[in-house]
């Protein structure tokens, strides 16, 4: 076989390019994780640069425990937004959450509430890769049908429509020192920043092919940030925000001022009842997505094995483990101060297009994400990301985690004609959006504040095992 033959072929799971190439496929799986696990950060208020050194992190750890069998990269989880914001506002006080509004970053007291929740949130997947690898997936599939991951992930994403539309329109909003009031020329602005912003996301992930087609979010922020530009030069308006002072003064250990370098800042985690309640069981909604890509990885890796001819690479047997390693990355990502996650379709999706599905690539990205958090000038740039874009790349995204919901249901060929479905398809609904819109986010139960969201999957459950009882057969 031809070096030309190998190059369009691509590497298998055990296979190592070059050290050169190495290098370029991480960087790239870095660059295709940055967008979204990034937005995840500025959209909760943790540490953006305490974010991306828990992606690499993590994905070193599940490299480690999977036994550099499962080319997957670990990234930051929308599906966790609603339950970490809810438990802040449940848990903050008026100083605090006035702070968070003020710079965009939440206190490190709530960083450590929210992490004990996503620590406990990996025991939720640790549990289902164990009932895996002894029983089979199908165990798991009773427990939590499509009917209840579907339409929790819908919850999820409708829950934060508010977020989603206020951070786009901008009115109320702090604009360097100054409220955003109607009609002004900065209302104005921040609105068609977020439309184009929206746009074109939505036009690159639509029409581009290749490396660009997979980097939709990126190229959408990078187009909102040059229209923010034009306002600034051209009318004075100033959308782009100023790195808190709190960011780098929150830092472990710095060189200097920290101008230049500066370790992450990490939290140790604290008990919180709400959190726990309230962030544990969004686990189950990344269960499916996590189960979705390790198929994903079994139809595109095999087909490069047979193109080389090597034996079967049966990833599907790989689930349990998977799980696992998804549950046990939470804790590692949660014991540092990063937000929740799961492994990335993103990065999937570039591994197919390059036919690169080595795990020395992924083990070299994550050194790299790592070393990168290290270094300010990088974590200034990103904080200084408009809100306006960032409404704008809500916008999509959060309407994605809906309509993924949906994809679930039918993918799963739930019968919308069986009254169980509908039953708990209905409870899951009414409890998750009405939580959100009569309450708040926080639903009064029995003397607690139960996230909506939480408190969605947790009705869906029992519901569920209730009318499944005498049943010899799964609907």
């Amino acid at each position: 076989m031809t070096v030309k033959n190998k190059q369009k072929i691509g590497y298998l799971p055990d296979e190592v390019p070059s050290l050169g190439k190495l290098i370029l496929y991480a960087l790239q799986q870095v660059i295709v994780m940055f967008p979204a696990t990034i937005t995840v950060a500025l959209i909760t208020g943790f540490q953006v640069s305490t974010t991306i050194f828990a992606s690499g992190l993590a994905t070193l750890c599940f490299i480690l425990i999977t036994k550099k069998r499962i080319p997957l990269y670990y990234g930051s989880s929308f599906a966790y937004l609603s339950a970490v914001s809810a438990m802040a506002m449940a848990e903050g006080s008026a100083d605090q959450i006035a702070a968070w509004n003020a710079t965009g970053i939440l206190p490190p007291e709530l960083i450590s509430k929210a992490q004990f929740g996503i620590i406990m949130s990996g025991f939720v997947s640790i549990a289902a890769g164990l009932i895996v690898k002894k029983f089979g997936a199908d165990k798991v599939e009773k427990f939590l049908p499509a009917s209840i991951t579907g339409s929790v992930s819908m919850v999820i994403g409708l829950t934060l429509a508010g977020n989603a539309l206020g951070d786009f329109i901008g009115i109320g909003k702090d604009l360097g020192g100054a409220t955003v009031l109607r009609g002004t020329p900065e209302s104005t602005a921040w609105l068609i920043v977020g439309i184009i912003t929206f746009l074109a996301t939505c036009i690159y992930s639509r029409y581009l092919k290749g490396l660009l087609g997979q980097l939709p979010l990126l190229l959408g922020v990078l187009t909102g940030c040059v229209v923010a530009a034009v306002f600034n030069f051209a009318g004075g308006i100033n959308l782009f925000r100023a790195v808190p002072a709190e960011a780098l003064a929150a830092s472990t250990w710095k060189i200097g001022d920290g101008s230049i370098f500066a370790l992450p800042a990490f939290t140790f985690p604290k008990f919180s009842l709400t959190a726990l309640v309230g962030i544990m069981p969004i686990a189950i909604a990344t269960i499916p997505e996590s189960t979705a890509h390790i198929y994903q990885l079994d139809i595109y890796v095999n087909d490069v094995a047979k193109e080389k001819k090597k034996g079967r690479y049966d990833m599907v047997s790989l689930l349990g483990d998977n799980l696992v390693g998804d549950g046990l990355c939470d804790m590692v990502s949660g014991l540092v101060g990063g937000p929740a996650g799961t492994n990335y379709g993103e990065n999937i999706s570039t591994m197919a297009i390059t036919r690169v599905f080595s795990v020395p690539v992924l083990f070299v990205a994550s050194i790299i994400a790592m070393i990168v958090s290290c270094f300010t000038p990088l974590i200034q740039v990103i904080y200084g990301i408009p809100l306006a874009v960032i409404g704008g790349i809500e916008a999509y995204c959060f309407g994605a985690i809906a309509a993924q919901g949906i994809a679930i249901l039918i993918d799963k060929g739930v019968s919308m004609f069986d009254s169980k479905n509908i039953a708990v398809i209905a409870l899951v609904c009414i409890v998750g959006l009405g939580g959100q819109y009569a309450f708040g986010g926080n639903i009064p139960f029995f003397g607690m504040d139960i996230p909506c969201v939480a408190g969605a999957a947790i009705s869906g459950i029992i519901l569920n095992l209730i009318l499944t009882l005498g049943d010899k057969t799964q609907a």
